[in-house]
């Protein structure tokens, strides 16, 4: 059985179709860059076009689909997420209540009411009742550096 234009276009349309409601359903931008190439070749398809240029045409469109939009749709998909847990931690302003000496393996740090265990950011003492801001979070300790 030989395959027709007719029939290609329709596989292109069911392929657009799957990666679509794969694209609805999980709503993480994973298939829709996709789903354009597929649409591009479904286009081609209906004019008629070679099989070679509609398997191109949906590679091309779809890589430069995913290379030049998907970084500028994550940024506006991603504005308004609040960062929570240990995300929103680097920045915040924590209280030193245990000296902290990296060579020691000392220092603990009161930060939103909780104590966290405590590395200086540099190679530097800091002493209790200070303030410092977390820099980073490397596993159950907080990396912090004096407030200037």
């Amino acid at each position: 059985m030989e395959l027709t234009a007719g029939m290609i276009a329709v596989g292109w349309l069911i392929l657009l179709a799957i990666l679509l409601v794969i694209e609805i359903i999980t709503l993480g931008l994973t298939t829709i860059w996709f789903a354009g190439g597929a649409f591009v070749a479904f286009l081609i398809a209906l004019l008629k076009g070679p099989v070679w240029l509609q398997i191109l045409a949906f590679l091309v469109v779809s890589i430069l689909l995913l290379i030049f939009t998907r970084p500028v749709a994550m940024r506006y998909m991603n504005k308004n997420v609040k960062k929570t847990n240990v995300d929103s931690l680097p920045g915040e302003k924590a209280i030193v209540i245990k000296t902290i000496d990296n060579l020691k393996g000392t220092g603990q740090v009161v930060l939103n009411g909780m104590e966290w265990s405590a590395k200086a950011k540099e190679n530097t003492v800091i002493e209790e009742g200070k303030v410092v801001r977390v820099t980073a979070v490397e596993g159950v300790k907080v990396i912090v550096e004096e407030e200037k």
